[in-house]
């Protein structure tokens, strides 16, 4: 998605502020990064942007209709997207290998995954994921970001153990808490 959106701009900068054209690639440009399938198709809305009533759909078919290339990238980022959520390895393969005419940087994004093949291919087959792993390291730099630093690494060790409930706090004195 990084990538199409960055063809985005570049074709959304080639157009006039002020034109029609600019104005579909610019103010609806999260519709752009959805899963078409998600896109509103009934129920149109006025926009003061493009000064018409389109449904999402339209709003985003109309824009990627201002270049093929804008086109292509869009078609291929959705079918990826859809070949990985349902673990169609076959059908990854031959998107990754794609020869129509895409952008520069979605070309940079295929060489990427055609380079890491087996990883990519693996990782939509198979149910493991690390999220759990990158939680837990968000949660560490949420700690040191929090307490500014740590003037050693016990003290970090400590806090972090305190924070998983590894260790228990330190019980108050009964002797304090009747005072």
């Amino acid at each position: 998605t990084r990538s199409f959106n960055s063809l985005r701009v570049q074709v959304m900068k080639t157009f006039d502020k002020r034109s029609r054209q600019y104005q579909l690639l610019k103010s609806p440009w999260k519709l752009y990064l959805k899963k078409f399938d998600e896109l509103e198709k009934v129920h149109p809305h006025y926009n003061w942007h493009y000064k018409d009533c389109l449904t999402q759909a339209q709003a985003v078919t109309e824009g990627i209709n201002t270049s093929t290339t804008l086109e292509n990238s869009y078609n291929l980022m959705q079918s990826f997207i859809q070949a990985v959520e349902t673990g169609n390895t076959h059908e990854l393969k031959l998107l990754i290998n794609c020869q129509d005419q895409i952008g520069t940087l979605m070309h940079k994004t295929l060489l990427t995954f055609k380079h890491n093949l087996k990883a990519v291919l693996n990782g939509a087959k198979l149910p493991y994921s690390n999220g759990c792993l990158e939680g837990f390291n968000r949660k560490i730099k949420q700690i040191e970001r929090t307490a500014f630093g740590y003037s050693n690494f016990t003290n970090l060790l400590t806090r972090i153990r305190l924070e998983e409930n590894l260790y228990k706090e330190k019980e108050l004195n009964s002797l304090l808490m009747v005072a």
